[in-house]
């Protein structure tokens, strides 16, 4: 299965792109979206609509992962990830590329075995399941290969799969 994991951000979008086969994974790509500060916002939307769109239809990917938010202080900048991920599940929609959703909690769980791991341990892991030399950079492309990678796993599972099937591709059940 061809996963495609994706970081929701407006000034970097973070994705990467994996094959994953009986709890075995290989890097296909990684690398991240990005805006300039200070642009008009719809522009950076449509940037990230263009730059999404390019991806899927250049990497064909079976299913995506997208990280679930979670606001903690800053709720301006939320909003505006909040209109870049709703920009993001458009282009999956309308490229037929079915969506599952996670939260970071569970990414580390899948990941590390640990679903309180620091932000490094994850990275650490992401590349040794990967047999990468080093961290993927950007960070937010390290983040989305964790999320292909969690979904990798889930996907693998029969209960997921039968899950997968009764919702159609949309679940947030893990």
């Amino acid at each position: 299965m061809r996963i495609l994991g994706i970081d929701p951000g407006y000034a970097i979008v973070g994705y990467g792109v994996i094959n994953a086969a009986r709890g075995r994974y290989e890097t296909v790509e990684y690398g991240a979206v990005t805006t300039k500060a200070g642009e008009d916002f719809g522009l950076r939307l449509l940037e990230i609509y263009e730059g999404m769109t390019e991806l899927i239809e250049t990497l064909q990917p079976q299913a995506a992962a997208v990280e679930k938010l979670y606001f903690l202080n800053n709720k301006t900048t939320g909003i505006g990830v909040a209109e870049a991920r709703g920009i993001i599940l458009l282009t999956l929609s309308q490229a037929g590329v079915p969506l599952f959703e996670y939260t970071p909690m569970q990414v580390k769980q899948a990941v590390t075995g640990y679903g309180k791991a620091q932000k490094h341990q994850v990275q650490e892991m992401t590349a040794k399941l990967l047999n990468l030399p080093d961290i993927p950079k950007p960070d937010d492309a390290a983040d989305a290969l964790a999320l292909a990678i969690c979904h990798g796993q889930a996907a693998g599972s029969n209960v997921r799969r039968r899950l997968i099937k009764i919702n159609g591709g949309i679940s947030n059940v893990l």
